[in-house]
């Protein structure tokens, strides 16, 4: 039978069930959890009039705090797990209501039509499960207006993890959005419990 801790590491890619919303509990209140999605939004600079689209939602923290700044635009989420969407919705019921919000259920290899192109896109913790991250940042490269923002942000959770884990995925989703046409790479990087998180920022032009 398969041990408490590792029923519950195991719905981390794909919540559901109980033991997905135990997960999903986790995820929201996680402090490291929360910084990191803060941190990713500070960097992203977000203005009231902005379109976002964040890949993997999760239990919704982060489009609950976008939310707070994004007043005049529009926020949509994609995310692969009922359990998740049904935790993100609840949470963030009043803008889904006022029309600020939208969230999906879906992969991020099949995403929905958009009305609009967004003006920054994130994902947090999620690259990893990617089957195919070049097409993937192809194809959200494709959703980003002229100029855009692309942030992916990653932190090694792997036991024993060390910076050099995060520093050899920060070189691995550079090199993917460089395959994938993006501009103007930089990355942040800020150290938290007990490793460093960091984000790697791509613009959507020619440089």
């Amino acid at each position: 039978m398969m041990p408490l801790k590792q029923k519950v590491v195991a719905q981390f890619m794909r919540p559901q069930g109980f033991w997905g919303q135990v997960a999903g509990f986790i995820m929201a209140n996680r402090p490291s959890n929360i910084k990191r999605n803060e941190w990713t939004l500070d960097l992203l600079k977000l203005k009231p009039t902005d379109h976002l689209l964040e890949v993997g939602f999760g239990p919704g923290v982060a489009i609950k705090k976008a939310s707070r700044i994004i007043t005049k635009g529009s926020i949509a989420g994609i995310d692969h797990s009922e359990t998740m969407l049904a935790q993100a919705s609840k949470l963030n019921s009043d803008a889904i209501q006022c029309g600020t919000v939208e969230l999906y259920l879906g992969t991020v290899e099949e995403l929905p039509a958009f009305a609009r192109p967004f003006d920054k896109i994130f994902s947090a913790n999620v690259v990893q499960f990617w089957r195919d991250p070049v097409a993937t940042f192809k194809k959200l490269r494709s959703l980003l207006a002229p100029s855009g923002i692309i942030a992916t942000t990653y932190m090694a959770r792997n036991k024993g993890a060390t910076n050099a884990d995060t520093h050899a995925m920060v070189k691995e989703i550079i090199r993917q959005l460089q395959a994938s046409g993006f501009s103007s790479i930089r990355v942040e990087e800020k150290q938290m419990n007990p490793v460093s998180v960091a984000s790697v920022l791509a613009v959507n032009g020619v440089e």
